[in-house]
């Protein structure tokens, strides 16, 4: 993070909402506001041995720390990266006996540097770390107890040679992760594998219909001694043009849903009430919750009957999901589906769920035609939802997209492909991982769109002697969990 960046942004006091943030010049479509470092992060306690303690990537095989037994990295590079924030926290594990939670470890790593730096203002932030908001004041019984029980579980923990702080300020930095913890993914995006403390970011207000998009990017550590060396990171980046005074803001959360169970979301996990505009007029709600029109319109009570039945079945999907029961699942999808299409509109959000669950699991499942079907309507239905540069839009429309390539289906597939590319080089930018390997599949599409429309019986001719020849690439076996939020909650 440069000091230029930080002077196109300033904090200002935003009404009804607090601190906040706003622009100082002028950004277009995919303009990078300002990019910023973790002051402290951390692997969830799930993924310590499969994801580098350093940029955070998923790899297979892993150099472990020697001393710890504990602290993985891709590398020597990554290891000697981390070791001004690994040193203590080896030497504490070791003392300990076992490494502590995640929440633990990150509390553990913001306090060991501000034993080293000090409470102020560290280089390039905008606030420190004792002004970042901690919400202990409204937390409920339960968050209490959970409070007190990491309070006394970091006691026991952090070493008596390291500097002592006080109960309130231990306190107030669990409160700051609770409510500041931003959800780090792995290289591709996919999955949610750690949490960080970013200050300037904590500073971003939510709105549902946001101008920008927060990115992790793991950075590049194999080039360390180039020009092209990066270190791990967020990248806020406008979504569209953003005048000098407008105020920046990020969703916390899915737009997926109506405004009242979004609202409901961000009360029960943020404190506070979303007055958003899409929040306030509702907008949007109408296509979520749509049902067939004309001759066809379904009863309200038909309709109440087909939306309880979708979620009873979305509770069971998630279940058969966890025990890998998949057959059983498409089989569940498909007699959802079933009763929803004569009810339930193309946009609404239960249809859409469903198929989302169908196409992901049949592409697993090597059941691409019938996968590319569902993956097509639901996203008919998401790009009338969704802000048209949405990240998980851009997402949803690559999986379609190979899907269909996966088919045969070329001439879609292609055109899902170019969409998708369209989308990511505004919200991830053209040097992300999931944007190169976009941009991979859109020049290899385009070749094979070339050589069907020229001769359509040697293109099927040859992609067939060619799946013959190799094995066919497996899909990432579908996860229960949804796309990586915003922010992490302890669950």
């Amino acid at each position: 993070m440069t000091k230029g960046e930080m002077e196109s942004v300033e904090v200002f006091t935003s009404e009804g909402k607090g601190r906040g943030l706003k622009a100082q010049k002028e950004f277009l479509p995919g303009d990078v506001i300002f990019a910023e470092p973790a002051y402290a992060a951390v692997v969830f306690d799930s993924l310590t041995h499969v994801v580098c303690h350093t940029c955070f990537k998923r790899q297979e095989r892993l150099h472990r720390c020697g001393q710890c037994k504990f602290a993985h990295y891709c590398d020597r590079t990554c290891q000697r990266a981390a070791w001004l924030n690994h040193k203590n926290e080896c030497s504490a594990i070791k003392k300990h006996g076992k490494a502590p939670t995640e929440n633990i470890r990150l509390a553990a790593h913001i306090m060991w540097k501000i034993e080293r730096e000090g409470s102020g203002l560290s280089e390039g932030c905008l606030v420190s770390i004792d002004d970042l908001q901690n919400h202990v004041d409204h937390f409920g019984e339960e968050e209490k107890k959970e409070l007190h029980a990491d309070v006394q579980s970091f006691l026991e923990f952090w070493p008596p040679q390291s500097q002592q702080f006080g109960m309130q300020y231990i306190s107030h930095v669990f409160g700051v992760i609770s409510c500041n913890g931003f959800t780090l993914s792995d290289q591709r995006g996919l999955q949610a594998v750690g949490v960080g403390i970013f200050p300037n970011l904590c500073q971003v207000n939510h709105d549902c219909w946001p101008n920008c998009t927060v990115i992790f990017n793991n950075g590049n550590h194999e080039a360390v001694r180039s020009m092209f060396h990066t270190q791990m990171r967020i990248e806020l980046r406008a979504l569209s043009k953003i005048a000098p005074g407008d105020e920046l803001s990020v969703s916390y959360v899915d737009f997926l849903n109506v405004s009242e169970e979004r609202r409901k979301q961000l009360k029960k996990q943020y404190y506070f009430d979303c007055a958003c505009e899409h929040c306030k007029k509702q907008i949007k709600d109408d296509l979520m919750l749509a049902v067939k029109q004309g001759e066809s319109k379904p009863s309200a009570e038909t309709v109440k009957e087909v939306v309880q039945f979708s979620k009873d079945t979305l509770e069971k999907i998630n279940k058969a999901r966890i025990e890998g029961l998949y057959h059983e699942v498409v089989k569940m999808c498909r007699e959802c589906l079933k009763k929803q299409e004569p009810v339930l509109g193309d946009t609404n959000i239960y249809l859409l769920r469903i198929l989302s669950i169908a196409s992901e699991v049949l592409s697993y499942l090597q059941m691409f035609e019938e996968a590319a079907d569902y993956a097509k309507k639901m996203v008919d239905g998401y790009m009338k939802i969704y802000h048209p540069n949405n990240a998980q839009l851009g997402m949803a429309v690559m999986r379609a997209g190979v899907t269909h390539w996966h088919a045969g289906l070329i001439e879609a597939g292609h055109g899902l492909i170019c969409k998708a590319y369209a989308i990511l080089l505004i919200t991830h930018g053209p040097s992300h991982p999931i944007t190169k390997d976009l941009e991979v599949m859109r020049v290899q599409t385009e070749m094979e769109l070339r050589m069907f429309q020229q001769n359509e019986f040697m293109y099927y001719k040859m992609r067939e002697a060619a799946l013959k020849n190799q094995k066919i690439q497996v899909m990432p076996e579908p996860s229960n969990e949804t796309s990586p939020g915003l922010f992490h909650k302890k669950e």
